[in-house]
């Protein structure tokens, strides 16, 4: 059963959804502004630096642990649709995330839609995968991790690396991953009452925008349930029992194991969408990253 800590974030979500509909007229500014307030449910890790960077043109923010191995990376990339969160939104979750891992996170500021349509966002991010690289920081010592939006481009970034002929990196973590523009699965319906915030209407705007008029919903650059995903690195796919997304997750795990890929799957009962931003305040939070890091640090030598 859910933790009574764990509420905290549906209830956030249920405001959100309500101040839209109250609020038809609100601003792209205005939503941008609530949005920027994902972390308000996210405990403050401590010993994290944050320094801000310029990586290949692409505003970048490093959450270094103290004491961390910096021969070691995580690209972090976030959510909200490709039209909201940032890098500060989403500064704590992945500074736990790092801290948990034991080494550095390149949180990317990429480009949102409108003003940078599909592929603006996956391109900023191979851009800054690039950096990365160019850096020294080998390959096999990265690894992504993404929520929602983000939780797709921790997929799509590792095939636009594969289109430039880039290393890849040695693992994924995609939590609650976006994967299907075409919104086909079951449990966008299935969930919607349990889900309280990615509702049908909230999808159907946020790719609109993202592809524009002419965008390709099949892109597997935007869906990558289309991808070639063979030969890819492993991933670890986190989601939430009542998330409208849980069939994005499950079809793209099923694509991976149809591929011949390795990835493990982990469904947490009773939570919401990208429910560890509840890390330092509720357990669950704590144990998805818990989780995460037990998965990764094999994978990067750590």
């Amino acid at each position: 059963m859910a933790s009574k800590e764990s509420a905290v974030l549906g209830e956030m979500y249920k405001k959100w959804v309500s101040a839209m509909a109250d609020n038809p007229d609100m601003t792209l500014e205005e939503t941008r502004e609530m949005f920027e307030h994902w972390g308000d449910v996210t405990g403050e890790p401590g010993g994290v630096d944050y320094i801000e960077v310029i990586a290949n043109g692409v505003p970048c923010m490093w959450a270094k642990p103290k004491g961390s191995d910096e021969s070691r990376a995580l690209l972090c990339t976030h959510g909200g649709g490709y039209q909201v969160g940032s890098m500060y939104s989403h500064r704590k979750l992945f500074g736990h995330i790092a801290k948990a891992v034991g080494c550095p996170a390149l949180i990317v500021d990429y480009r949102r839609s409108p003003e940078s349509l599909h592929p603006g966002p996956v391109n900023d991010c191979v851009d800054a995968y690039e950096w990365l690289l160019e850096q020294g920081t080998k390959p096999e010592h990265i690894a992504f991790v993404g929520d929602s939006a983000g939780g797709a481009l921790a997929i799509t970034t590792i095939l636009g690396a594969r289109d430039r002929g880039l290393p890849l990196p040695a693992a994924s973590i995609p939590l609650s991953p976006w994967t299907d523009m075409e919104i086909n699965g079951e449990t966008v319906t299935t969930n919607e009452e349990k889900d309280h915030f990615v509702k049908r209407s909230v999808i159907e705007h946020m790719s609109a925008t993202f592809l524009g008029e002419y965008g390709d919903r099949k892109d597997p650059l935007a869906t990558p349930l289309y991808a070639d995903l063979s030969g890819l690195p492993p991933f670890y796919v986190q989601v939430g029992g009542d998330e409208t997304l849980l069939d994005d997750s499950r079809r793209f795990v099923a694509k991976v194991e149809e591929a011949g890929g390795e990835v493990k799957f982990d469904i947490y009962p009773g939570m919401q969408h990208v429910f560890p931003f509840l890390a330092g305040t509720a357990p669950e939070g704590d144990k998805a990253i818990s989780d995460q890091a037990a998965w990764v640090k094999p994978k990067l030598g750590l």
